[in-house]
């Protein structure tokens, strides 16, 4: 089926500076024309009328014929029914009963499967003929039908009693013709040149009258328009005067003589057009409009093509939500009355019904909002929206595949390549179609962080195909591929021989040969991976001898090891001893004193014991590579040979580790001796003296220091607890002048004063204690109840 040409209002329509039109909004619904059996009747003939049932449609021509029609238009079943226009047909609920009135006359109802049912004539053409079946026996009927005896219009109601015979009721007579009945429950609806007309069956009562409001209208012309939204909301158009209309119960208090229900006019309002057709849509309403325009090249007006417009109506006017101008069959020969709109409630299907033309229209569904959104070049949105529909995954990928193209086409390389993970999918076949395509226009490197690398994998060839790419063109690019990709996706001996080949034109490339090592590592070839990462001092290499537990490949490499990183290498050896001897090491570490002192001090601040055999060697290290631990080594060692370190600190004069060595030895005095003499340092030399706690000491140092006023000064102020002060100061000599000397003095009188209170404190605690006058001089104790 064509899709019918659809338009705007000319106010919808802009353009901006550039004269590029303003983004349309979407529209409501979509149209297709009703072709295969239709085209070829309305070739022929001319549609008159149409009823929509939920299983098929009935058309009725100018030539007197009704045919069945499925939903696509094909014909099903015809009838002959009259030499003249059909003016009206109707259906029952179950679409097994038709009733068919003609200009000529003739009123029918019979069964579509049975032909059972009766036929009247009348005098003048019968316009209208509605009925309703009650489905109470297989043919029990109610008919509604227009009698014109003499002329006068009457409207009768025909109802089956319980004696199966014909009870009639006049419902309406003597106000024109009647033009249009519309049955709901238990309201009948009709329109005269008067106005409409309600009636409720269940209490025989008309209930109201609505009046035609523009009577300058001819009505056969602009026929009125009713439809029911539903049990009890009756909507009528006329002209361009639309009128919403709701059925209500009264209130018992003000019934009197009044029907029990009364219409109320909820919303009212003008069109801009006139209505050749209504019909609800939700909570809104779908109006057919015949309209009217005048030429900017003619001063008469011309018909326009007809409009179906979808508004919301409101207490005092009405929102326009879209309007579409339909492009129908002769559209410029027909007139307001030819037109007419049914509609399937069911699907929300509606039938633009002209003579030479049938137009469906429908809501849009997701299908077509993705379309709309495709059209207008709005890929995002329809790729989202097809997500959320979940209908289809080849829509999905028609969709992705054409936003891919438009990328591509923009120069968008980047977005493309990013959108190809989300639209591709799992789709092989499509994977390795784009990655030729961006291979075309030389955009590999685009595309290749998103290729699939999970479940879903694609031949190792474009993976290999990538990589050489960037090998080409981006080493660092290549390497981070490298370290991204998983190694199963492509052949790893044809990418190493790839590196190597471009290593021989630039051997010393850091980049090429951390990725070979790489390479290496993943193919199992760890020695190889393991010589290139200490050739480059990378900062992997002691990941990958832990991980790999390569502890046998670095025995003949320590040096190499302990060059690049000298901290992780020894500890690296000292906790896998297990693994790498100390004799091993000692031995790589020969010729490098520098790099033996380091693995040896470790070992030495790890266990003072484990390398008591290597603590000789260790003396002339410490003093030629690190003499500030030499000291704390020979404090801490007793395995070291006193004699060997003598001998080296008096060669290379280590005053401060041979005094050390010399009091070690129980040469105090020579110790003393060279703190005075080489250091100068009283204090040192005092303290030197209270450590040992030797008299002969203590009259040494006065010795040395008597003709030195700076060490007599020292040592007033430090000898009166472990020397009669006397003895100082009986020799210094006369009129030396001794610095601070007043202080010194000061400081041991305080301390002897101290002395003596200190003294007779002891004295008196034990006379007391001899006397039984104190029991005990330990402190107290709390005692507690138990």
């Amino acid at each position: 089926m064509a899709e019918v040409e659809k338009g705007r209002k000319p106010s919808e329509e802009s353009t901006d500076e550039s004269g590029e039109e303003d983004s349309v909004e979407e529209p409501k619904l979509k149209y297709e024309r009703l072709a295969n059996g239709v085209t070829e009747i309305l070739q022929k003939d001319a549609a008159s009328c149409m009823t929509v049932h939920d299983k098929f449609l009935a058309l009725g021509t100018h030539f007197g014929k009704v045919f069945l029609l499925d939903i696509q238009g094909n014909v099903t079943q015809k009838f002959e029914i009259s030499p003249v226009r059909i003016n009206q047909i109707s259906l029952d609920e179950s679409g097994e009963h038709v009733g068919i009135c003609s200009e000529d006359g003739k009123v029918q109802v019979f069964g579509l499967y049975t032909r059972e049912g009766f036929h009247e004539n009348f005098d003048c053409p019968v316009k209208v003929s509605r009925f309703h079946i009650l489905l109470l026996t297989s043919y029990f009927y109610d008919k509604l039908r227009v009698y014109v005896p003499g002329g006068i219009i009457i409207l009768l109601l025909y109802e089956r009693n319980w004696l199966n015979r014909w009870k009639t009721s006049t419902l309406h007579e003597g106000e024109g013709t009647i033009t249009n009945v519309q049955w709901r429950a238990n309201l009948i609806a009709w329109a005269n040149n008067v106005g409409v007309k309600i009636y409720d069956i269940s209490t025989k009562q008309r209930i109201t009258n609505v009046l035609r409001d523009n009577v300058s209208l001819r009505p056969d012309m602009y026929p009125c328009s009713l439809c029911w939204k539903d049990n009890s909301t009756l909507i009528i158009g006329w002209g361009s005067s639309v009128k919403i209309c709701a059925v209500k119960e009264r209130d018992h208090t003000e019934m009197r003589d009044l029907p029990s229900r009364y219409v109320e006019i909820v919303s009212a309002f003008e069109t801009e057009f006139f209505i050749s057709g209504l019909a609800p849509l939700a909570d809104q309403l779908v109006h057919l409009y015949f309209v009217k325009e005048n030429s900017d090249h003619m001063e008469e007006e011309f018909r326009a093509r007809p409009r179906l417009d979808i508004i919301q109506p409101l207490p005092e006017g009405f929102e326009e939500i879209s309007s579409d101008a339909l492009t129908v069959r002769n559209f410029q020969e027909n007139e307001c009355r030819d037109y007419r709109l049914e509609h399937s409630e069911g699907e929300s299907l509606f039938y633009i019904i002209s003579p030479k033309d049938i137009v469906v229209a429908k809501e849009r569904d997701q299908d077509d909002h993705i379309d709309w959104l495709l059209d207008k070049k709005k890929y995002e949105e329809a790729l989202m929206a097809a997500e959320i529909s979940f209908k289809n995954v080849k829509r999905h990928e028609k969709i992705g595949m054409a936003y891919i193209n438009h990328l591509v086409e923009k120069g968008d390389y980047a977005t493309a390549a990013r959108k190809c993970q989300k639209v591709l999918g799992k789709n092989m076949e499509l994977w390795e179609n784009e990655v030729y395509r961006f291979k075309t226009i030389g955009q590999l490197k685009a595309i290749s962080q998103y290729l699939p690398r999970g479940d879903l994998r694609l031949r190792p060839a474009i993976y290999e195909m990538i990589l050489n790419e960037f090998l080409k063109t981006d080493y660092e690019g290549f390497a981070t591929l490298i370290r991204e990709w998983p190694g199963e996706l492509y052949n790893n001996m044809t990418i190493v021989q790839a590196v190597a080949d471009h290593l021989k034109k630039d051997p010393t490339n850091s980049t090429l040969l951390t990725t070979l090592a790489e390479l290496y590592t993943y193919d199992q070839r760890y020695d190889r991976a393991l010589e290139i990462y200490l050739r480059l001092r990378h900062k992997d290499v002691y990941q990958l001898i832990h991980k790999h537990n390569l502890f046998s490949s670095i025995e003949y490499k320590i040096v190499l090891l302990m060059d690049f990183d000298k901290e992780k290498a020894v500890d690296m050896l000292l906790d896998n001893e297990d693994k790498i001897s100390t004799d091993r090491v000692l031995e790589e570490l020969r010729d490098r004193p520098e790099l033996l002192h380091i693995y040896l001090h470790k070992l030495f601040k790890r266990d003072h014991h484990k390398g008591q055999r290597y603590h000789e060697r260790q003396i002339g290290l410490y003093a030629e590579y690190d003499r500030p631990n030499l000291l704390p080594f020979l404090r801490d060692s007793i395995h070291c040979p006193l004699e060997k370190a003598l001998e080296i600190c008096q060669e290379r004069n280590f005053v401060e580790e041979t005094v050390f060595l010399l009091s070690r030895m129980g040469n105090c005095r020579r110790a003393l001796q060279m703190i005075m003499e080489e250091l100068e340092d009283v204090d040192k030399a005092i303290e030197f003296a209270k450590e040992q706690d030797d008299a002969e000491l203590w009259e040494d140092l006065i010795f040395y220091s008597i003709d030195k006023p700076p060490f007599i000064t020292g040592l007033l102020n430090n000898i009166g607890t472990h020397v009669d002060p006397i003895l100082l100061i009986h020799r210094i000599k006369e009129r030396m002048e001794i610095p601070n000397l007043r202080d010194s003095l000061v400081k041991i009188l305080h301390d002897y004063n101290l002395q003596i209170l200190l003294r007779e404190g002891c004295k008196k605690i034990l006379y007391n204690l001899a006397n039984g006058q104190i029991t005990s001089i330990l402190p107290p104790t709390k005692c507690t109840d138990q």
